[in-house]
């Protein structure tokens, strides 16, 4: 013999259905992992996280989410070396004060390269001599704090 649900049951299992849905969708949307942009990394927006004490209250973003040229330069800057630009690895002054303040030479600057662009385009890797690493894709007018 086979049992029936009720029709006054099935309202009710609607919406316990729809509660837990509703609560697994949220599961997966916790604060670090919401995009600065709604961008995917690959279009060139970055994940922003929780930034580090170090950071000075920039935001901050995973290495992985940055983009591939921008992980590609963080490779070469962990191998030391070699640079495509004779400025890669030059003394970034700071003076737009964008990153926390240091003596001249605490921070040194290295190149993003940008698909499209003949000349050095405005991304770039800023490392610090604590071991801090920040990147810009607009030439200096902003900073995130790299989470590695």
């Amino acid at each position: 013999m086979l049992l029936r649900p009720s029709p006054r049951a099935f309202p009710g299992r609607l919406c316990a259905g729809l509660l837990v849905a509703l609560t697994l969708l949220l599961a997966g949307c916790s604060p670090a992992d919401t995009a600065s942009s709604g961008d995917s990394p690959a279009s060139g927006a970055s994940r922003v996280t929780a930034a580090p004490s170090w950071a000075g209250g920039l935001p901050a973003v995973r290495a992985a989410a940055l983009p591939a040229e921008a992980r590609a330069t963080l490779a070469l800057i962990d191998r030391g070396g070699p640079y495509p630009y004779a400025k890669d690895g030059a003394v970034f002054g700071n003076f737009e004060r964008e990153l926390p303040r240091h003596t001249r030479g605490y921070y040194h600057e290295y190149t993003v390269r940008t698909p499209g662009e003949h000349d050095r385009g405005a991304r770039r890797i800023v490392t610090g001599r604590g071991g801090e690493i920040f990147y810009t894709d607009d030439h200096y007018n902003s900073f995130k704090a790299v989470l590695r």
